[in-house]
């Protein structure tokens, strides 16, 4: 192949690296190897590195190259300097005649559609050390969209060779080490998919922020994709999971976020060569991109990829808006998640808050502390000092050799897979992008607190907050009988913790879910037309339109949010806990106030159980009970235990149950086990007679013990009176142990105790206790604690103590 200047997509694989280069290599492996899995790239052909090499020598480009670099590294001329010199001498330079017939050749064999004189081609280029496992070399290349005509593809390819020495090029491969000269460059010459009046974004075969394996990423904006992959919207983002892809009758979808995808990327014009930018509509903004099943046949393809190439995957896809069918454009490794070793994690606290001045989307899990340097664009680089937080617009690859100086990156635009995210991950250090306003909020030198280490959502704190960190080595974390498992509070924090080896989750409150990722009352999303104020009726709207109905809003992001939470752990227990806000804390939902009573003491008034019957709620019970029988027979979860709390008598837990089975939810039925919070005295008073209505118990501490010794818990002046390890709480506890033991069920017990309490760990491990559920930043200290309890049981029952 070394004496062929072009080869077809179709004639090489990944064997062919040397010679056209990590992409375009991936671009033919893929056509050859998975098409028969249904994988659509759309076809063309590379220049191989034998073109380039000839254009080079012919040119006499070698030695000019290789002195101007010397310069560059002695300090005669600047990194600016050195580029502008090399690209244009390229530009500058003609193709032998024998390379320029073989480009033109190969544009020409490839088919036209109606109307085209010549096929509309993108052309991209493909280094030879690009894509590799340890170096992405995101966009340091150019790509060039919408090119049609011989001269116009030549030119095109002329112009690649040139962006092979752009400043952000030489800069990037002078920190991996790279030779400029041992690195050539094949371009791909590929036909365009009409994704400018259709769709396109990335995807990844690897969660990107935490490593999880298990599912497929995507982000999507209207138009062509290059808006994507530089940050300059912020896109839709959808996730798959991926054990569930290969059951047809599942819709694995995990998350589906709407993007503002201000503007997009279509072509100049009629009949003009290049791209433009417009904005979108308003109906384009606030729709989605892709439908459920372009979203699952999107996730197919990944997870296929992945498994063919037998390593984690980043990917490119496109909607031809023509056509309506969905072309893979790219794939190559994922470099940064794949490299981190499962063995270990660092988890970083914030010891404490400050101002909020501007959120977005968190990119890795680390704080940084610095000096905000703000800059507008790419010529005023120079002004940036290293240490700093670098806070733009957006970046793209002409920023790199700032970023690797940076102590962290803010940008105004963006999602989780553009540019700067990208980069960010591969340097190691924390980003928050898509803030919309963090140019403006944050001036020009404020010391500042960049925190990722709050779950999805980063925040920017005003001034210099403390923090820790923490390594937790998994292998030394000691086995236990008592099974131990997590309290997670929301879907953006599951994912952080996933490497814990947590049995499960043994509590999920379903109202945070509401709370963050909802904030509409149920009430008001079954009855909008009983919504009073004006705000609140526009929220709605606006919130649900995408959706096209109110309640099929709160039942999809409910859904959704149960199944992002309960993907890290499946097959372990998922247990969540039906909505138990209090009526003070619903009213401060959308619409609540035309929805709740006013009550004197919400602690022990319309909460829990007596709700889901009640007339005043049972229409927003039913939408919680469509969501969850939707994450168990629909996206697949049926590791999803539901948990009833707050019921206070016999009575009201056959009302519940009687109303969830009216609603599809039957205990027994595809496995359905429902547990019931152990939180009111009546219910270890009656524990026999509870467990044979119930699977299992979940002891909550935290309102048992208010209720047995008459303590509201949220009061400051009677805080030195709250114990759970108060000798009339544990025998209650000890009592529903025995009682759910005696009648064969489980039980188990969510709360901060065990964590906060070594002692009343080792309790519950002597009486017995089936399960311990902690938060999960205490998870490696309790684990031990409770390890060394059963040693002591053990060693006590054989007489050995």
């Amino acid at each position: 192949m070394t004496k062929e200047y072009v080869v077809s997509f179709a004639a090489v694989g990944m064997g062919d690296i040397a010679a056209v280069g990590g992409k375009n290599a991936s671009l033919g492996e893929m056509i050859r190897s998975l098409a028969d899995a249904g994988i659509r790239v759309p076809d063309g052909f590379a220049t191989t590195a034998a073109a380039y090499r000839e254009f080079l020598k012919a040119n006499g480009l070698e030695p000019f190259i290789r002195e101007r670099i010397e310069q560059y590294h002695g300090g005669a001329v600047t990194l600016r300097g050195a580029g502008d010199a090399i690209r244009s001498a390229i530009l500058e330079s003609p193709f032998p005649d024998d390379v320029s017939a073989a480009v033109i050749a190969a544009y020409g064999a490839l088919p036209v559609t109606a109307g085209e004189a010549r096929a509309t081609v993108a052309v991209r280029s493909s280094a030879t050390a690009e894509d590799l496992p340890d170096a992405s070399f995101a966009g340091q290349q150019e790509t060039f969209l919408n090119v049609s005509g011989d001269d116009a593809v030549l030119e095109a390819c002329r112009r690649s060779y040139a962006s092979l020495f752009t400043d952000r090029a030489i800069s990037y491969r002078e920190v991996k080490g790279f030779d400029h000269l041992e690195v050539a460059l094949s371009v791909g010459v590929q036909r365009m998919v009409r994704s400018d009046v259709g769709a396109s974004g990335v995807m990844f075969s690897i969660e990107t922020e935490t490593g999880f394996p298990d599912v497929v990423v995507i982000s999507g904006a209207w138009g062509l994709g290059e808006t994507v992959v530089q940050g300059m919207v912020n896109p839709d983002k959808y996730m798959v999971f991926k054990p569930f892809l290969d059951d047809p009758s599942l819709v694995p979808i995990i998350e589906k976020t709407i993007g503002t995808k201000a503007r997009k990327m279509v072509y100049a014009g009629e009949g003009m060569p290049g791209t433009r930018l417009a904005d979108t509509s308003e109906q384009e903004r606030r729709a989605f991109v892709l439908n459920d099943s372009e979203i699952v046949q999107l996730g197919r393809w990944g997870a296929r990829i992945e498994a063919h190439y037998g390593k984690p995957m980043d990917m490119e896809w496109a909607k031809d808006g023509v056509s309506g069918e969905l072309f893979l454009v790219q794939a190559r490794p994922e470099t940064v998640q794949a490299r981190k070793s499962d063995a270990q994690f660092t988890v970083h606290h914030l010891a404490s808050t400050g101002t909020v001045l501007a959120t977005g989307a968190a990119v890795g899990d680390d704080i940084a502390v610095g000096q905000a340097c703000v800059i507008a664009t790419a010529s005023d680089i120079e002004r940036f000092r290293d240490g700093s937080v670098l806070i733009t617009e957006m970046t793209d690859p002409d920023w790199v050799p700032i970023m690797t100086r940076a102590a962290g990156i803010i940008t105004d635009r963006g999602g989780t897979t553009s540019h700067a995210a990208i980069i960010s991950r591969e340097l190691g250090i924390p980003a928050i992008v898509g803030t919309g306003d963090a140019t403006s909020a944050v001036a020009d030198g404020q010391t500042i607190t960049l925190s990722c280490a709050e779950g999805d959502q980063g925040r920017v704190y005003d001034g210099e907050l403390p923090y820790e960190s923490e390594t937790i080595e998994l292998s030394q974390l000691p086995a236990t009988r008592t099974a131990v498992m997590v309290n997670i509070a929301t879907p953006a924090t599951a994912f952080r913790w996933w490497r814990l080896p947590a049995a499960g989750v043994g509590l999920a409150r379903m109202e945070f879910i509401i709370e963050n990722e909802i904030r509409i009352h149920p009430m008001a999303l079954a009855h909008p037309d009983r919504v009073s104020r004006d705000d609140d009726r526009r929220t709605i709207q606006e919130l649900t339109e995408p959706y096209g109905d109110p309640a099929e809003f709160f039942v999809e992001r409910l859904s959704l949010g149960i199944a992002k939470l309960a993907a890290p752990y499946s097959p372990h227990p998922v247990i969540v806990r039906l909505s138990d806000f209090k009526s003070n804390e619903y009213a401060q939902l959308v619409g609540g106030e035309d929805f709740e009573l006013d009550e004197e003491n919400p602690m022990i008034g319309f909460r829990g159980a007596s709700r889901y019957y009640s007339e005043r709620y049972r229409d927003g019970f039913e939408l919680e009970c469509r969501a969850l029988k939707r994450v168990r027979d629909v996206i697949g979860f049926r590791n999803v235990i539901v948990m009833v709390p707050f019921c206070r008598s016999i009575a009201e837990a056959d009302r519940v149950l009687g109303v969830m089975a009216e609603n599809g939810l039957v205990r027994g039925e595809d496995g359905l086990e429902v547990y019931m919070m152990c939180e009111v005295p009546s219910n270890v008073i009656l524990a026999s007679e509870f467990a044979s209505r119930f699977d299992g118990f979940s002891i909550g501490s935290n309102d048992l013990t208010q209720l047995v010794l008459g303590v509201d818990r949220d009061s400051q002046a009677l805080a030195e009176l709250f114990s759970e390890r108060d000798e009339a709480v544990t025998r209650f506890i000890a009592q529903v142990i025995d009682d759910a033991h005696d009648a064969g069920i489980k039980v188990g017990i969510c709360g901060q105790g065990p964590s906060d309490h070594p002692e009343f760990a080792e309790f519950l491990v002597a009486r017995g206790i089936d399960s311990i559920s902690l938060n999960p930043d205490s998870f490696a200290k309790t684990v031990t604690v409770i390890a060394e309890a059963e040693r002591m049981r053990s060693a006590s029952s054989a007489g050995l103590r």
